[in-house]
């Protein structure tokens, strides 16, 4: 059973329901939720939120965290997860926000640098991960690797 197969199961058992603002990857955790026969009892919005625009004026992201964080960070990350999840309804929000690459990448956050945010009513936290651990720069696998930890790590806090 896939993770996404696994992570729809218990969310239904839980009577949970998530969405996902996503910078990085493009969509793609929305994609593999939905893919899921029956996610839609789950399932309560996707947004591809890829500019700053997106960022603060659909998802709630400050203009201050832009400006003294950047995208691609913690806060950033942090306001992402919250603020679509208050957006939504959703029981749980995450976020992605980073550098896919195989451009764009500096050396506070090289190409592979991903901050992923979680928000549930217990709280908001996110993580700075690197998906290049292989010096792999391809962007598919990367955003990839980013979307099933996101699925895998909710998946880990549902199952404590």
């Amino acid at each position: 059973m896939s993770i996404e197969e696994k992570l729809v199961k218990k969310l239904i058992s839980k009577g949970l329901k998530i969405s996902a603002a996503e910078s990085c990857t493009g969509g793609l955790i929305s994609e593999m939720i939905t893919r899921v026969s029956g996610s839609s009892a789950v399932f309560e919005c996707g947004v591809c939120s890829y500019s700053n625009k997106i960022k603060i004026n659909v998802v709630g992201v400050t203009h201050g965290t832009i400006d003294k964080y950047t995208e691609v960070s913690i806060p950033c990350a942090e306001e992402m997860a919250e603020g679509v999840r208050k957006l939504s309804g959703a029981d749980i929000g995450i976020s992605t926000t980073g550098v896919a690459g195989p451009t764009g990448g500096t050396e506070e956050n090289p190409v592979g640098t991903v901050y992923v945010g979680f928000s549930t009513k217990d709280g908001v936290f996110a993580e700075k991960k690197n998906f290049n651990e292989d010096h792999c720069d391809d962007r598919i696998i990367i955003r990839k690797r980013c979307a099933e930890y996101c699925l895998e790590k909710v998946y880990s806090m549902l199952s404590e």
